[in-house]
Formats: C-alpha cells, sequence, structure tokens
C-alpha cells in the first residue's frame, strides 16, 4: 500500500496544493507553523473521515472559505484507486471512491490503512484512559467494519440514554423506556468488549518481543484490558446504576469507561513508571500497531510521523528509523540533522515553508525534479 499523491484545496493554510511521494521516506522539513503537520493530517482525514487531532470539518476548512477538497491518489496491490473528500463548514462531507458516492464511512475504511505518530502519543500511557481508549478504537475501527458499526451505535445509544436521564429530571415517568435502552446499550457493548478483548490478545502477542529489544532486554510489557464491566454482569449492573444515573444524568456502566494497563513486570507503569519507561512503552506499541496491521490485512499501512524523532533519544530514535524499512513512510521535522547523523536513507525531500512546499534534491537542498 502506498499513497502516490494528495491534492488539497482550501485545505487549513493551503489554498492549493499538489504532492508526489515515493514509495520510500518521504521528509517534510520547516520550522514549526509552516503547515507540515496539515499534509499529514490531510492524509489521515482521507484514510480515516478523521483528523487525527479530533478536529471538526469546519475547523479543518481555510478560514474565508466554505468548502475544502482533498484528492489522494493510492495503489494497493497494484490497482490506483482515488479518493476524494469533500469537507464543508456547514454540511457532512462528501467521500467518493473513484467517482463513485458512498453513504457510509465504514466503505472507506480499511481501503488505505495509516499509523499516524506524533509526540502526543508519547504520552498515551501516562494519561487519562479516553486517550487509550481513543487509540484502540481508531485502530479497530480501520482494520473491523463490524466493530465500527457497533461503536456507532453504542455511542448513538449513550447519547440518547444520557439525554433521556436529563428529561427524567421534568417528566419521572420515562423511567418505563430506560429499559429498552438498556438492552440496545448491553447487545452493542458485549460486542465491543469481546473485540477489545480479542485486539489486546493480538497486540500482546507482537509487543513482548518489540519492548524487550527496546529496552535492551531489560524488560518485559504486557497490556491488560480493564473493562468497566464484564460481559454476564453487563446488564444487571446496568439495572442496579438506573438510580444512580437519574440523580447524575449520566450512564456510569459500560465500555464507554475502560481502560488498558500497561505492566512492566508487575508495575503499572501508567502511575509507578518513569517517563523513560511510558515513553518506550508508547514507542512500542505504535510499532506493535504497525506489525498488526501487517498481519491482519495482509499489507503494509502508511506511516506518518509528525515530528515525532525530535523527542526520542539516539538508541529510540535509530530503532524507530530501523524499523520502518519496508514501509512507506511520510515525516515531519525542523531540520535534516537527525537523518544524516542516522545516515538512514532518505528518498524525496520538500521544504514547506508558509504553506508552500517546494521538492528539494536532499544532497545540495537546491530544487530538483520529482
Amino acid at each position: 500500500m502506498i499513497i502516490k499523491s494528495i491534492e488539497l484545496a482550501d485545505y487549513r493554510n493551503y489554498d492549493s496544493l499538489t504532492m508526489e511521494f515515493c514509495e520510500g521516506t518521504n521528509i517534510l522539513y520547516g520550522d514549526n507553523a509552516q503547515g507540515k503537520t496539515n499534509i499529514l493530517e490531510a492524509i489521515y482525514v482521507a484514510s480515516t473521515t478523521k483528523s487525527h487531532k479530533g478536529s471538526k470539518d469546519k475547523d479543518i476548512v481555510n478560514f474565508d472559505k466554505e468548502e475544502a477538497h482533498i484528492r489522494t491518489y493510492i495503489e494497493k496491490e497494484g490497482v490506483n484507486t482515488r479518493i476524494d473528500m469533500h469537507l464543508r463548514k456547514s454540511k457532512s462531507k462528501g467521500i467518493a471512491i473513484d467517482g463513485q458516492k458512498i453513504k457510509k464511512a465504514a466503505d472507506l475504511l480499511g481501503l488505505c490503512n495509516v499509523v499516524f505518530f506524533s509526540p502526543e502519543d508519547l504520552g498515551i500511557i501516562k494519561n487519562g484512559p479516553s486517550e487509550r481508549r481513543r487509540f484502540v478504537d481508531m485502530e479497530l475501527c480501520q482494520l473491523d467494519n463490524f466493530y465500527l458499526y457497533n461503536l456507532n451505535n453504542y455511542n448513538k445509544i449513550i447519547n440518547q440514554r444520557n439525554k433521556l436521564l436529563k428529561d427524567m429530571y421534568m417528566n419521572p415517568q420515562l423511567k418505563e423506556t430506560l429499559n429498552i435502552w438498556d438492552m440496545q446499550l448491553v447487545s452493542y457493548g458485549s460486542k465491543i468488549i469481546e473485540r477489545r478483548k480479542l485486539f489486546v490478545e493480538q497486540l500482546n502477542e507482537i509487543i513482548y518481543d518489540i519492548h524487550k529489544k527496546l529496552s535492551g532486554g531489560k524488560e518485559e510489557l504486557t497490556i491488560k484490558y480493564e473493562p468497566d464491566v464484564n460481559i454476564d454482569e453487563f446488564e444487571q449492573k446496568l439495572k442496579y446504576s438506573q438510580d444512580r444515573d437519574i440523580k447524575t444524568k449520566m450512564t456510569s456502566v459500560g465500555p464507554h469507561r475502560d481502560d488498558f494497563c500497561f505492566l512492566v513486570g508487575d508495575t503499572d507503569i501508567r502511575k509507578f513508571g518513569s517517563q523513560g519507561q511510558q515513553r518506550t512503552a508508547a514507542l512500542s506499541l505504535k510499532l506493535s500497531e504497525i506489525e498488526l496491521v501487517k498481519k491482519i490485512t495482509k499489507d503494509t499501512p502508511i506511516l506518518l510521523l509528525d515530528d515525532v524523532l525530535s523527542e526520542l533519544d539516539s538508541n529510540r530514535q535509530n530503532y524507530l528509523l530501523n524499523s520502518i524499512g519496508d514501509i512507506q513512510t511520510i515525516i515531519t521535522c525542523t531540520g535534516l540533522e537527525e537523518f544524516v547523523n542516522n545516515r538512514f536513507e532518505i528518498d524525496r525531500v520538500f521544504k514547506v515553508a508558509n504553506g508552500e512546499v517546494t521538492c528539494m534534491n536532499h544532497a545540495d537542498e537546491e530544487p530538483g525534479g520529482m
């Protein structure tokens, strides 16, 4: 799987941009706040329909415009595919694959698998449960349409149930309808719990060896799934929590409150790990994500590295760079020194300045053709 080119129109700080990527390593370098991350975000949006930052479409569209467009050309197993995405400030986005409009995001997900790695991801271990759930959800939604279907329905039911809990303050008789929502919550939520459990099992098969090598053989990492509720207790606990939920006007039981524990030996490094341990575990997690995508899809994902190298020490930099040899990678950075120092093979270099992108010859940094 590779991305061949991308075209942007009125996307964030880009009025118009066309970029052609090579199969290997593509470097985007330049000062901060010039638009490097916006290009990676556009690739991620074109692949998943969502911003890695959680930004809404109205925030992505150029400030003084009403619409933005992303056109992406990808190649998978020798087949070329065009993805068109039409983002609007006041309406839902439009998506077309090879000119054919699609109605559901599920029809796009999995077509172009991407792994996004940013400095914020290095905090996934020490930060709150919502970030760890988001990591799992974003990966599973790319890999499993059935999971996406169940998650979307579960979230809709949660919103509707919470609205009902608020409405019951003025109309207590509505409590009679609560059981109907609870049954649906258990149905969709149980499937989410089952898939998350399998996902953690699959990750553990991969992450153990990666982390052991990354830590120089000193640490053994295990991920433990911590469901808020077990499937066989779900219905009963929801029933017991109804009075409390009515008082708080919030649903207090379900997989929307799950967490994932990271253990080095018997130590929970979310709470008791050093910053170095937490960062190494986060890097192991991302590298495992790449391997899991390969294993499940029988294809390589596109790797997007957003200024991550500057946050890693030389050992972790080397391990990361040596791990991505067979994957198309698009990397943002402020300078090329880290790659030169690592004698890392660079296939194409782009200089980004003030929303303008120039393809460079990385040997002498003079403008060159693509």
